[in-house]
């Protein structure tokens, strides 16, 4: 395996990764199932192959760029047979200790877009102009960690927000899914009468027939409604959401577990801590220990 350009910047407090940048000329990187405890941005310049991501699959092509959150599983397969290729492009890891993306929402709008959006693959397609910009950027990280220079770390943050910003406003104007079901009428209604009832009751609604209630359809109709559309089901839409929310809750605050888990709507602070490390392969105090930065910075 071969890379080169890696940059590397470590927290002194702790030890840990801050930010990382480097460049990669095969899979070895990402060939097995990865579970970061920080933000991953991969851009595949080159290559084609298979992702797998949170339990599902989806194929790519040359010029993609992935955004996976912290504990998000992932896995980047290449092409094989006739389509076998090796991937070529740059990586970029981040900890929210570095940048966090829940604390800046409103100065680079990529939560629920780029990340935590539960609707849509993680992946975008980077068109000419947003690779020019990409690479400049790129360019200009390799440059400013290869030396400790006056205000590097707030240098380095204005990069990074302009790419994220340029591949959030990416995502957002290539829309795959609602361009895949623009041509239907009562189906995209019904799509977004379900985000918008998820958003608001997932603290405390939590069954998939409480929103065909709500939706006025049954919950057969909505539940092959969603896995054509989202590829996903109904229960793993909500229980996606209340993690987020949770994670929210762990990074930017100290609110116990306890209080987090009643304002999920959960009694039980350990069956909510059950639930929150199925679905996030990781305990809620873990995750606040190793994601999580210091509550008295934000």
């Amino acid at each position: 395996m071969m890379n080169t350009n890696v940059q590397t910047l470590i927290n002194p407090q702790n030890g840990n990764l801050a930010f990382k940048q480097f460049s990669f000329e095969d899979n070895g990187h990402f060939d097995h199932i990865q579970r970061h405890n920080y933000y991953v941005l991969i851009w595949v310049k080159k290559g084609t192959g298979k992702l797998t991501a949170d339990f599902n699959e989806y194929t790519f092509t040359e010029n993609t760029l992935f955004a996976f959150a912290p504990y998000q599983p992932f896995m980047l397969t290449p092409g094989t047979g006739s389509e076998q290729s090796q991937l070529e492009g740059v990586a970029i890891y981040f900890h929210p200790e570095f940048f966090c993306i829940h604390k800046h929402h409103e100065e680079i709008a990529c939560n629920g877009v780029l990340y935590n959006n539960i609707y849509s693959p993680p992946f975008v397609t980077v068109d000419d102009t947003a690779a020019a910009t990409l690479t400049m950027l790129v360019e200009q990280i390799q440059v400013e960690m290869q030396q400790v220079a006056l205000a590097q770390y707030e240098l380095l943050i204005s990069y990074l927000k302009i790419f994220l910003i340029t591949a959030a406003r990416l995502k957002t104007a290539q829309k795959p899914f609602e361009k895949q079901i623009e041509s239907e009428q009562k189906e995209p209604f019904i799509l977004q009468q379900l985000k918008d009832a998820v958003e608001a009751n997932f603290r405390s609604k939590h069954s998939p027939s409480e929103y065909a209630e709500i939706l006025f359809v049954s919950p057969k109709t909505l539940a092959k409604i969603t896995k054509n559309h989202f590829n996903k089901t109904i229960s793993s839409i909500i229980n996606e959401r209340i993690i987020i929310e949770a994670k929210r809750e762990l990074y930017l605050t100290n609110k116990t577990v306890k209080e987090i888990a009643y304002e999920m709507g959960y009694d039980d602070e350990y069956y909510f801590s059950r639930f929150f490390k199925v679905n996030a392969d990781v305990s809620p105090q873990l995750y606040r220990e190793t994601v999580g930065f210091g509550r008295a910075m934000v």
